[in-house]
């Protein structure tokens, strides 16, 4: 909880005079990882951290419908101005905590568990996030370090691809495009990277 709350203090800090920003935080011991964090704006610009420090930070740009999705929930949560806790007797899922930001207004609320639907929603959409800025990573890390590991991380960018579940992927397309192009990737490494970003791109022109 301590990171946590210095994360949201950092963000703080900075958001004051930007566009309404909503923050989601995590914090589950023994998780991999076992804290991060993810804010969003009216604009669709979000980052993905897994620390209090800014600069280790992931950008990420949001689809338009992700967006206004994510907003139309908080807005229906009132931005997170009340309780969202069950106070159910339930295992440790991970303490959550979503947090509003506009101008010098701030509200936030911190669950375990919540039987409110918007919430559970929302807090999906932020898990979703999280999960496709880890394969990213994996991905840019694999692309670098691990040239067998590329085809594994590929696959499992293929899976959140087929249940439409991955967003910011106009991050993605570079690195597809850099894994179908070069030769020194497995067949089938190269073979999916290419349809993922032709899906992507399909998609997009929509």
């Amino acid at each position: 909880m301590k990171l946590a709350a210095l994360l949201l203090l950092a963000v703080s800090a900075w958001a004051a005079d930007g566009p309404p920003r909503i923050t989601f935080s995590k914090s589950f011991a023994g998780s991999t990882p076992a804290f991060f964090a993810i804010t969003v704006d009216r604009t669709g610009a979000a980052t993905y951290n897994e620390s209090t420090d800014p600069d280790s930070s992931e950008p990420l740009q949001l689809e338009a419908h992700a967006t206004e999705e994510i907003f139309s929930l908080a807005d229906k949560l009132e931005h997170f101005r009340g309780p969202l806790e069950s106070g159910l007797k339930v295992a440790n899922m991970g303490m959550k905590t979503l947090r509003w930001e506009e101008g010098a207004q701030a509200s936030e609320s911190t669950f375990n568990y919540t039987v409110v639907e918007d919430a559970k929603l929302l807090s999906d959409w932020f898990e979703r996030i999280g999960d496709s800025a880890r394969l990213l990573l994996q991905l840019r890390r694999a692309a670098k370090h691990d040239r067998l590991g590329v085809n594994e991380a590929i696959l499992s960018i293929q899976t959140m691809w087929n249940k439409r579940r991955l967003l910011g992927t106009a991050q993605f397309l570079p690195l597809l495009d850099e894994v179908a192009a070069n030769e020194v990737y497995i067949h089938m490494a190269r073979e999916r990277a290419a349809q993922i970003a032709d899906g992507i791109r399909a998609s997009s022109a929509r």
